[in-house]
């Protein structure tokens, strides 16, 4: 393993709403650069909730419900991911692979009877779960394989995680334009047969799965038998874990980080094109652009963090994010738009970063033995972040649109704002110290306990 790393008319019937629905989310995914198919499912959702929230508008729905509904995957992804057992790790990864895939076959379905809910269902509940289980197992496994370089294992396999979408994504629209017909758009079609192939590769990965064995260690590494500063040499599991305030701190500075980034990110070819006047097509080209800076980011600051150390990592995360988003209005105003590049640029790498580096920063704090299910617990940031970001810069940007502000004037204060939850971030990192040793498994324990 270690050489293998890896939107409406008001008089249409709810069926001609859904229908176009579709139609709508795919032309709004192919035009922002983010595909229907794009594995970092989270992007695809936050770029649509207008068009959602529209639409509940005209079928007299709740938009909050719905923008909650967008949740779902997060949601689900987070709250199943300690059901994935860390004694049966094959047989975790097996059942990702068959909720993942059958999440997209029941979303097909609904697709086919033009049924929202049933879509929810499949991509968001039953998809939902298997994401979290697949996506949380193979980074717990990494980190086992590579514990001289923890931040490299996690880099890697959540810079895959969020690069599927390059393999993904343009399957998904070579399928919806092969499916396509006069009567169908191919998107129900399209998902039973991504599902049936997710399902098949998956299983391959979870056939040849392994653990290290025990006592395992790459040449020349010895592991540490004391702790020093934040790297613990001990162990505490998932139970223990969330009593402690270290591990609420994290949670904080992960829900922050992806607030800001996960908000900028929205809207970011609207911004671009309000601010700078360009054209549709170059601003897709400027959210694939940012699609690249935050991929390459995950591997970059995670490796980083195994030299810089997790903590200072964080620490220029929240520092220079904050000093980058409080610029970002003053180079729109300025029309300096190969700095607003570069700069929207480093923040997404910060971003991807940032969500790459955590599971490494867990392994610091609480050992090996249950790093995914704790991982898998603080995922509830990144659920709640999805929808606290988007929310928050949509509600301000178009409160500040209906008082009079110009388009390209309205993104001054959300950028502020971003960079204030960036300060707040920056004291909550500061706030980490060591977990007390209550909290730690008694030497000999571990072993009852670990995968």
């Amino acid at each position: 393993p270690r050489t293998q790393l890896l939107a409406m008319d008001g008089h249409e019937t709810f069926k001609q709403a859904v229908r176009r629905l579709s139609e709508v989310s795919i032309a709004a995914s192919e035009a922002a650069g983010l595909p229907l198919g794009e594995l970092d499912l989270y992007v695809y959702h936050q770029a649509n909730t207008r068009i959602l929230t529209s639409l509940a508008q005209r079928l007299a729905l709740d938009p909050l419900k719905v923008v909650d509904a967008i949740a779902t995957v997060g949601n689900t992804s987070a709250a199943s991911v300690p059901l994935a057992l860390e004694q049966a790790r094959s047989m975790a990864m097996f059942a990702a692979a068959i909720l993942f895939g059958a999440g997209f076959l029941v979303a097909g379905f609904g697709s086919s009877i033009h049924n929202l809910p049933i879509v929810f269902l499949g991509y968001g509940v039953i998809g939902g779960c298997g994401l979290g289980i697949g996506y949380i197992s193979p980074v717990s496994t990494l980190i086992k394989w590579f514990p001289d370089r923890p931040g490299l294992a996690t880099g890697t396999a959540i810079m895959g995680f969020g690069g599927g979408a390059l393999v993904g994504a343009p399957l998904a629209v070579l399928l919806m334009k092969h499916f396509s017909s006069a009567t169908s758009n191919g998107v129900a079609p399209t998902m039973v047969t991504m599902g049936i192939i997710y399902f098949l590769y998956m299983l391959v990965g979870a056939a040849i799965v392994r653990l290290p064995a025990p006592g395992w260690a790459p040449a020349g590494y010895v592991a540490p038998t004391e702790s020093h500063g934040l790297i613990t040499s001990g162990n505490v599991l998932v139970g223990e874990a969330i009593k402690t305030p270290q591990f609420w701190l994290i949670w904080a500075v992960l829900f922050l980080n992806v607030t800001a980034g996960i908000g900028v990110l929205s809207q970011a070819s609207l911004m671009i094109q309000e601010m700078f006047g360009v054209a549709a097509a170059a601003a897709a080209g400027f959210v694939g652009l940012l699609s690249i800076f935050n991929m390459v980011g995950r591997i970059f600051w995670a490796s980083s963090s195994d030299s810089l150390g997790r903590r200072p990592t964080y620490m220029i995360f929240f520092a220079l994010g904050a000093v980058l988003y409080a610029l970002v209005p003053t180079l729109g105003h300025a029309h300096a738009l190969v700095l607003f590049v570069l700069a929207y640029g480093i923040i997404l790498s910060m971003y991807g970063g940032g969500f790459a580096t955590v599971p490494a920063y867990l392994r610091d704090m609480f050992g090996t033995v249950q790093v995914g299910a704790i991982h898998g617990v603080l995922l509830t940031a990144w659920s709640a972040a999805g929808v606290a970001g988007p929310v928050l810069i949509n509600y301000i940007r178009q409160y500040q649109i209906d008082h009079g502000a110009a388009k390209a004037d309205a993104y001054s204060v959300t950028m502020y704002i971003m960079a204030g939850l960036l300060v707040i971030g920056f004291i909550c990192n500061w706030m980490i110290t060591p977990v007390a040793q209550r909290y730690f498994l008694k030497p000999g324990a571990a072993e009852a306990a670990t995968a």
